[in-house]
């Protein structure tokens, strides 16, 4: 039976990723010729936007067999504004290949990569490029994978050439108690060597590394042969279907397209399949399967297990989440860092940029299209200025819509800093609902998170899911910016309907003035985000790195020495240090590597000046209200957030 096996691409950018790619298609006989990235006629990257600029901006996928099996192929964006499209393909990724060039080595990206593969736990092989160039030098780049990204990384002989030979059995022996038993009393025969070094490779205790030239055609042949020899996947396509969204696309003719990797199972046109988040999970039917190889598309009655494939008729589900047997959902790790504005003028109407822009953040959630109704704007966020000009061109070139954006700013976010206890009451004229929260600060990085406490003899548990969707919404923001709340656990405590009058939004507008009477009391604190750097210099520059992190407010650990090169390591905020590149550039004469990955975000290093350039008005937000609605003798009247707590009708036990 044929193995179906996923393999995504992955580089810094320039490493000669697609040129890799286009050699596997071609050594495989599922293209006829070479493309070239020079030459604008690459078989995966498609689109205009990578033709003009040379570089991968969609993830796009092609097929190929090889041996017994049938590899999906993914290659996947190398410059660090689409990250996070890269890092939606890794969650159905069975093995990685990380191309690094052999003259660069192992560069700022490459380390972010890595750390994001060992996250989502992909066994790895590594394929050392460019090796007909000028200062190309394999050996430095082995042992700069060793030294930099992981021990466990060893240069491979062709399996086929051979026995697994006396280095190699000695390097699997030292990463496994039985093999080292077995290796020191001579038990094992080659067979059973060679089962141990598949299992040890799909563990990911070992990383294989081989080297060659893609664009002069060296080194391929060799990679597929120990590829098929070490790439295994146990599909059982006998399971109740099971699989991951990857991908959402909009065709030319606005249909949308969900891609699927089939976990287990068989599914089937005109099946029913169900899918969307967590609480809001429907079925829908498939109304089209369709396989995707480059630009190319055909029509399909089923997929299954182990597939890469695309549907329609699927509208509720969304990159990350799993459909049929599946539940779960896994978030991304890469939160972009800035904002924009998108900025058009007439006749450009913003109906359509809405339109517009609702498909482009189902393509991609990271996007977190939002309409800010103080500032009559619609913004976005992003990585960096790279993907704001592609966005454009998108824009024009899919939507025929002219639009620009305003410079990128820093994302900042809100959270608390002390236990409250938080009430709401909204009760005009035959309405009736009253909620009473408790709020605490959350881990950093926890989001905004909902604990539900509430008897239900105080509320029926009917209203009580209606206050917990609505505190799970996204939207909810801070006092002292408006920026979007965060790393809050709320819990829902009591409450009270009224049989006759309690309707539709009454709880709704209950609960967010409870969270709004308890963001009042509490003490607020601004955060921003921060990047986790590493910067690899000559010894001679340590000093001006050093002071140069102190100025942008960073922190850091003692410098590693190896030799004349050191190693500095730690955290800086990303408004001081989105420009740093340039710098470290210009005074290392290019030879200092920077490595810059998202940290999280930490309390703000100029709270008081951001909030005071912000001159947020936080009373001015009419659908955002710290007072309770009471009715006394058939008048409506406010009570103020901070009288509020003694007008209540419930006393919960805290």
């Amino acid at each position: 039976m044929t193995n179906n096996i996923t393999i995504g691409l992955l580089a810094h950018v320039d490493a000669g990723k697609t040129t890799f790619a286009e050699q596997l298609l071609y050594h495989t006989e599922a293209i006829r010729s070479r493309g070239r990235v020079d030459h604008k006629d690459t078989f995966l990257d498609t689109h205009e936007i990578e033709k003009a600029r040379g570089i991968t901006v969609f993830a796009d996928q092609a097929e190929f067999s090889y041996g017994h099996s049938r590899y999906f192929l993914l290659d996947t964006p190398g410059h660090v504004d689409f990250s996070p499209e890269m890092e939606r393909v890794l969650q159905i990724l069975d093995y990685a290949v990380v191309i690094v060039s052999a003259v660069e080595g192992v560069e700022g990206h490459t380390e972010t990569v890595w750390q994001l593969l060992r996250s989502h736990k992909v066994p790895t092989f590594f394929f050392i490029n460019k090796t007909d160039r000028t200062g190309a030098d394999p050996q430095r780049v082995l042992n700069e994978i060793r030294q930099l990204l992981s021990s466990d990384a060893i240069m491979l002989p062709e399996l086929d050439a051979g026995d697994v030979n006396e280095e190699l059995r000695s390097f699997l022996a030292e990463r496994d108690e039985a093999l080292f038993e077995a290796y020191l009393d001579g038990s094992l025969d080659e067979p059973a060597w060679k089962e141990a070094l598949v299992k040890l490779v799909r563990q990911g205790k070992i990383f294989p590394c081989m080297a060659g030239s893609a664009l002069l055609d060296e080194g391929i042949g060799s990679f597929l042969r120990n590829l098929d020899a070490l790439a295994v996947t146990e599909y059982d396509y006998r399971l109740p279907f099971a699989g991951r969204v990857y991908k959402v696309r909009y065709d030319d003719k606005g249909t949308r397209i969900t891609y699927i990797k089939a976990l287990q199972g068989v599914l089937k046109v005109r099946e029913e399949l169900t899918c969307g988040p967590a609480g809001k999970r429907i079925s829908e039917r498939i109304t089209g399967i369709r396989r995707i190889n480059g630009a190319k598309t055909a029509a399909a009655e089923w997929a299954a297990a182990g597939e890469l494939f695309a549907v329609t008729g699927v509208t509720a589900a969304g990159p990350g989440e799993g459909v049929g047997e599946l539940e779960d959902t896994i978030e991304s790790g890469l939160v972009p860092a800035l904002k924009s504005k998108v900025c058009f003028e007439p006749p450009v109407h913003l109906k359509e940029v809405l339109q517009a822009f609702q498909q482009l953040g189902a393509e991609d959630p990271s996007l977190n299209v939002s309409w800010d109704e103080i500032l009559q704007e619609l913004q976005i966020q992003v990585m960096g200025q790279i993907q704001l000009e592609v966005l454009e061109q998108v824009l024009r070139e899919r939507f025929r819509i002219q639009v620009t954006f305003g410079d990128p700013e820093i994302l900042y976010m809100e959270t608390i800093n002390s236990m409250v206890y938080g009430c709401g009451h909204f009760e005009p004229l035959g309405h009736y609902a009253e909620v009473h929260l408790k709020l605490e600060p959350g881990e950093r990085g926890s989001g905004v998170t909902v604990h539900n406490k509430c008897h239900p003899d105080h509320l029926a548990i009917g209203y009580q899911n209606q206050i917990v969707q609505v505190l799970l919404e996204k939207g909810h923001h801070g006092l002292l910016t408006g920026s979007p709340l965060t790393d809050v656990q709320i819990t829902l405590l009591s409450g009270r309907a009224h049989n006759k009058h309690t309707s539709g939004g009454d709880f709704r507008e209950a609960a967010l003035r409870a969270l709004r009477q308890g963001l009042e009391q509490a003490e607020n604190v601004l955060l921003e985000p921060f990047y986790d750097f590493k910067i690899r210099i000559h010894a001679d520059h340590v000093g001006k790195v050093m002071s140069d992190v102190q100025q942008a407010s960073g922190s850091f650990t003692a410098p590693e020495m190896n030799g004349e090169t050191a190693v500095l390591t730690g955290k800086v905020p990303v408004a001081t240090f989105m420009n740093y590149p340039v710098r470290l550039a210009s005074m290392t004469q290019g030879k200092g590597a920077l490595s810059l990955r998202a940290g999280g975000y930490q309390v703000c290093h100029q709270a008081g000046q951001i909030i005071g350039m912000k001159q947020y008005d936080k009373n001015a937000d009419p659908a955002y209200q710290s007072a309770s609605i009471f009715c006394a003798k058939g008048q409506a009247y406010a009570v103020p957030w901070d009288e509020a707590a003694g007008h209540m009708h419930v006393k919960p036990d805290l």
